[in-house]
């Protein structure tokens, strides 16, 4: 069953310049969009709390060249502990599709901090490119610690090469993603639909291999100090798939990509296991 949320966006206070925005979709009161003039070349001109998207200097997404990454033995592997499954709803937020868990269903820690799962939520196409590459789409699993810093775990996906060639949690939310398609919200809006129990797989994926940087919120108001995790490892996905991602939100939001910005004096870090 599909409900409806109607909602409006509002303006929050940061504290300590780490307030998780995104989570709660308090962006706000001006619409933002990925074209024209409230594209993300003016994000940062259209209300003050959306400064940091031009004003910043360790903005997200960037451009992962592996020539210039620096090998750092003392990262560690991601320690992860999450419910096995949990009932779960689909959101359309008008820019993203998400997927939240009804209850706690663990989450992370990096270098002994705790951060909780939040939410995940898919952009198409990929914001983060490597060594040029923009790809298909890209996940991002999204964490929260007790002093409200934030921490992402991105999954890039690549078109496979045979039709076969599916993400198989996406699989799993064919349904519900054709739902949220035939339902039409008006303009801030929230759309949702249950799709009942569903296990946590794309949380409990390893890697042995990660890009770690610290960035942003890849949407406004663009918040820094967010720990980027971002796996090596291309995953495959099909065009249908990316088309049901697209489908349940309007014209301006279907390629939902913030363009590369500017690493500047930043280093991006990789970790291997195998090292």
């Amino acid at each position: 069953m599909i409900s409806k949320i109607s909602f409006s966006f509002i303006v929050i206070s940061l504290f300590l310049g780490l307030a998780l925005a995104t989570l709660d979709e308090e962006i706000g009161s001006v619409e933002f969009s990925y074209s024209g003039s409230h594209g993300p070349s003016n994000w940062g001109q259209m209300e003050p709390a959306f400064s940091t998207c031009s004003s910043g200097k360790n903005q997200s997404p960037v451009n992962i060249k592996k020539n210039e990454i620096v090998f750092n033995n003392n990262l560690k592997p991601l320690y992860k502990r999450y419910t096995a499954a949990a009932n779960a709803t689909l959101i359309n937020r008008g820019h993203v599709i998400e997927l939240q868990y009804g209850v706690d269903v663990g989450g992370m820690k990096i270098n002994g901090k705790k951060f909780a799962f939040k939410q995940m939520h898919w952009h198409t196409p990929s914001e983060h490119l490597l060594d040029g590459q923009r790809y298909a789409a890209e996940l991002h699993l999204v964490h929260q610690a007790e002093d409200r810093s934030a921490a992402v775990i991105a999954i890039l996906y690549r078109y496979g090469k045979s039709p076969k060639n599916v993400d198989p949690f996406l699989s799993k939310l064919g349904d519900g993603l054709e739902k949220l398609s035939k339902e039409k919200s008006a303009k801030n809006e929230v759309s949702q639909v249950s799709v009942g129990k569903l296990y946590t797989k794309p949380l409990t994926r390893n890697t042995r291999k990660f890009y770690r940087y610290i960035g942003s919120f890849t949407t406004p108001p663009c918040t820094e100090n967010v720990v980027w995790t971002i796996f090596k490892k291309v995953r495959v996905i099909s065009k249908e798939q990316v088309a049901a991602l697209k489908a349940p939100l309007e014209a301006e939001y279907k390629e939902n990509a913030r363009p590369e910005q500017q690493l500047n004096s930043r280093q991006i870090e990789l970790y291997d296991e195998l090292k």
